[in-house]
């Protein structure tokens, strides 16, 4: 399951509705036939044939440009055939032809109008997809020794990007991960996500300290804000609550965690589920109150080294998961719904079925309404492939291979 399952099934869906595609043209065609063949089967005091100005019409909503002209040309043909059959007195005549021809040009304008906006739309949906895109890139399966999966709900239906962020970053140091949710909304909280992103991913590569790579991420905040003050945007009060994680290579049963004010990630295994304590710091972009933005000052307060075996998985949520509410103002129980489903079945400790897990059940309590995005992260590590032994001759030597 990858982050943007549900969009990418929401668009090729609408695509599918596209006009010019599907069965959308059945419409306007049993409609123009049962018209046609009520007028046949009714007396000479019901005519029905006028009513045909409905199927241009119809064909307008559902249909392309094309589609609606061929329509119109049928239902005007069809009037004619139909209407020749009753003898003179009974027929409509010329008035109602020329009122469906005026009908039939008025839809295919609507059509026109309407499959122009339709284009538009998803030309916009190309570029918020290619926007997301490009903050947040997709993750190979398997990424950096990780098994991780995950998903994106947005609030808004229409939302393709927002201030929910994630990234894996394999590095000579060990892999980085780092999960966060920048406060706000709208352009500005995709900007700076897109800034610590782009931080992150060159200092957790090179930075050899997990808390230089934390202390990175604080400048880079910073400097965001003094650019968006510079451009005469008010982004002062802009901040990030993030989860820092390093993978070291010397010790595979450990994870270095660093918390800038996030809810902190959860070891989940057959043993059962318990939150990991991290190197606590204040959200990101308040570090001007304790000094972290200084480099004189020194580095920040160091990482936290927990233990982390390898068949426990790392589970972690934005605040749309933990603030999520019903009806009755209840708040969703994320640890009491992990630990009843891991003690119930050990088996879905995986990262896929962890997901899957919190995603139904954040849908199930609010009944589908969300009030902020939401994501749901969960990885773990990739066994250690195992050296096959070499072959040994009857001399007791190995042979070559």
């Amino acid at each position: 399951m990858g982050l943007v399952t549900e969009m990418e099934y929401r668009d090729r869906r609408e695509r599918r509705r596209f006009p010019g595609r599907g069965t959308a043209w059945l419409v306007p065609l049993v409609l123009l036939i049962g018209i046609a063949l009520l007028d046949l089967s009714t007396g000479e005091d019901f005519r029905t044939i006028s009513w045909v100005i409905l199927v241009p019409s119809i064909s307008a909503a559902v249909c392309g440009v094309g589609t609606t002209v061929a329509f119109t040309l049928l239902s005007l043909a069809t009037y004619l055939a139909v209407d020749n059959v009753w003898p003179h007195e009974y027929r409509a005549g010329l008035p109602d032809f020329l009122l469906l021809a005026f009908g039939g040009i008025l839809a295919v304008f609507a059509s026109a109008v309407r499959v122009r906006r339709e284009r538009q739309g998803l030309h916009m949906r190309d570029i918020a997809e290619t926007t997301r895109r490009t903050v947040l890139r997709p993750l190979p399966p398997n990424w950096a020794g990780l098994e991780h999966a995950g998903v994106y709900l947005a609030a808004d239906m229409d939302a393709r990007v927002g201030g929910d962020f994630y990234d894996i970053q394999p590095g000579p140091n060990g892999t980085r991960v780092l999960l966060g949710d920048v406060q706000g909304k709208g352009l500005g909280a995709v900007e700076t996500a897109a800034a610590l992103l782009g931080t992150f991913r060159e200092a957790a590569y090179h930075e050899s300290d997990l808390v230089t790579v934390a202390d990175r991420l604080e400048v880079r905040m910073c400097r965001h804000r003094g650019h968006t003050a510079a451009l005469g945007r008010y982004d002062g009060d802009r901040f990030a609550t993030a989860l820092l994680l390093g993978f070291p290579k010397d010790d595979r049963n450990a994870v270095e965690v660093i918390n800038f004010g996030h809810e902190p990630p959860l070891a989940v295994g057959p043993r059962g589920v318990r939150p990991l304590p991290g190197g606590e710091r204040l959200p990101i972009g308040f570090g001007d109150l304790t000094g972290e933005t200084a480099p004189d000052d020194g580095p920040g307060p160091p990482a936290c080294r927990e233990r982390l075996d390898e068949d426990e998985t790392l589970l972690m949520v934005t605040d749309g998961v933990t603030e999520a509410r019903d009806r009755a103002d209840v708040f969703y129980p994320l640890l009491d719904d992990v630990a009843r489903a891991v003690a119930a079945a050990p088996g879905r400790a995986t990262p896929r079925r962890l997901v899957r897990l919190v995603r139904e059940g954040v849908l199930r309590h609010t009944r589908g309404r969300l009030d902020d995005d939401t994501t749901v992260f969960a990885l773990r590590r990739l066994p250690e492939p195992q050296s096959e032994p070499r072959p040994v001759s009857t001399t007791g030597r190995p042979s070559p291979s």
